[in-house]
């Protein structure tokens, strides 16, 4: 039976009712919101600005250093013969050798598929960054912060290559991220997120580990509670301990780093004072942890304690310690967003974009920016050589083939024993110096690449027995400087 309807008189106030669905106008929670917006903004605005950035000019006319002809060869051999080659030489790289190799197993985009992941990593540096600086000092300054990031000339520079650099920055910054969500909230999630991200960092680049040790002079300025930080920094070091002990095995590899010369301990100097300057410039910070207790060690300490432990191994290079740059753009940021006037940060914003990517950045994307460039000594050699003639590099460092062999294909290696991928090693395996001098008679030209005056030369004697016996047999018939190599030719008496 169906009850009554209720009734409602004049002397009862009518109930209401109220949707089983709520009206457009009251989900204000669906819509975005100008908050919201502004946080979506510090993250992406910053991150599609790297990559376009970054995009700019990837292909740098065609131009590849060495380094990244090494990362180019490798990462486009079998699995078994990477693993072959990192128990001989480069674990240290091993990680990004494989995340490369599946890059072109999946796609062969060549110099753009070598440098896209470096892009991406700044990409996503660029917007962890923006928010860094968002929860440490406000949206406007987060937002700063971000497009800093891709503006830095070190971060141009390493957005396009192919090496890990980028990488660990990227890797890096979210890990900081971690840290601070660590140190506010607790929890043993957050913190095994942490411990995770930053072993990723550190297997990317050994010294990736100098950051760690950056975030636990952060956790002390803070204040914050040690114990957590220092068992994921234990788990850390545990597990990249097998990696350390490999790599010290083949501490050969960077045998070629001097000391820090006048201009490494200047630009580090003014990039510290700078750094320092912004700090005294901050506005106040928003949670626990300070912004400069974060942004200085991050910036400062890394490339102080190379700096420092030079004098008893030279161990300095400004790439190893990219990731300083997320804290020199926080405290940029934090600076820029204390100027007294919307007009003003504008204006120096601007005037910092114009001033990084116009002369500088494009200066960056041109070959001559690097040390050496493969395919230009590549070009050098096929046209300097002919059918049958012999081919000899001195040092035995074959970088400059790995990744351009089709102009040295009709070249005869006087010294090549076996190959790089076929020997497991990076550059291959000559001959004996008995056998090298017996061999370089037969020829009646020979191409001879070798590194320029001031860099690592031959240990095994294998050099000394190239060089005596051109002297002896040979006469040279033009040389030729290409960035970092120079190409000889050298021919028998009366055939030049």
């Amino acid at each position: 039976m169906r009850a009554p309807s209720r009734l409602v008189t004049s002397s009862e106030p009518a109930i209401p009712t109220t949707p089983l669905l709520p009206t457009r106008a009251t989900r204000p929670e669906l819509r975005p919101t100008p908050g919201r917006s502004a946080r979506r903004a510090v993250a992406l605005v910053p991150a599609v600005t790297a990559i376009a950035v970054g995009l700019w000019g990837i292909r740098r006319q065609g131009s590849l250093w060495s380094d990244e002809a090494v990362t180019y060869e490798v990462a486009h051999r079998s699995t078994p013969d990477i693993w072959r080659l990192l128990a001989e030489a480069d674990a240290v790289h091993g990680l990004h050798y494989f995340l490369l190799h599946a890059v072109f197993a999946s796609w062969e985009g060549g110099l753009v598929a070598l440098r896209l992941p470096s892009v991406l990593a700044v990409a996503a540096t660029a917007a962890g960054v923006g928010i860094l600086g968002r929860r440490l000092t406000g949206p406007r300054a987060g937002l700063l912060a971000g497009l800093v990031v891709p503006l830095l000339p070190a971060m141009q520079r390493y957005a396009q290559e192919g090496r890990s650099y980028a990488l660990v920055c990227a890797l890096m910054t979210w890990g900081t991220w971690l840290l601070l969500d660590g140190a506010e909230a607790g929890g043993r999630r957050r913190w095994a997120g942490y411990g995770a991200v930053m072993l990723a960092a550190c297997l990317l680049h050994e010294f990736a580990v100098l950051g760690l040790i950056a975030h636990g002079v952060t956790v002390v300025l803070s204040r914050r509670r040690l114990r957590p930080w220092a068992v994921s920094a234990a788990a850390v070091i545990a597990g990249l301990a097998p990696l350390a002990l490999l790599s010290a095995t083949q501490s050969g590899q960077v045998a070629w780093i001097g000391a820090p010369d006048a201009s490494d301990l200047l630009t580090f100097g003014v990039t510290a004072l700078l750094g320092i300057a912004c700090a005294f410039l901050k506005p106040p910070g928003r949670g626990p942890v300070g912004l400069s207790a974060l942004a200085l060690p991050l910036l400062i300490l890394p490339a102080g304690l190379l700096l420092a432990l030079s004098p008893l191994r030279p161990l300095y290079v400004d790439r190893y310690v990219l990731f300083g740059s997320i804290g020199l753009a926080l405290l940029i940021g934090a600076a820029l967003d204390r100027l007294p006037s919307r007009g003003m940060v504008v204006t120096a914003s601007l005037a910092a974009a114009a001033t990084a990517l116009l002369p500088g950045g494009q200066q960056l994307r041109a070959p001559e920016s690097r040390s050496d460039d493969v395919t230009a000594v590549a070009r050098a050699v096929r046209e300097m050589s002919g059918p049958g003639d012999g081919l000899l590099f001195t040092p035995a460092r074959r970088a400059w083939i790995l990744a351009t062999p089709g102009p040295y294909a009709h070249l005869d290696d006087l010294a090549l024993a076996t190959s790089p991928a076929a020997s497991g090693t990076l550059f291959g395996t000559e001959v004996t110096p008995a056998e090298i001098r017996a061999r370089m008679p037969a020829s009646r030209r020979i191409v001879v690449v070798q590194d320029v005056i001031g860099e690592p030369g031959d240990s095994t004697g294998r050099g000394a027995a190239k060089l005596a016996t051109l002297y002896a047999h040979f006469e040279v018939c033009g040389t030729r400087r290409v960035t970092r190599a120079q190409i000889t030719v050298y021919a028998r008496p009366g055939l030049c």
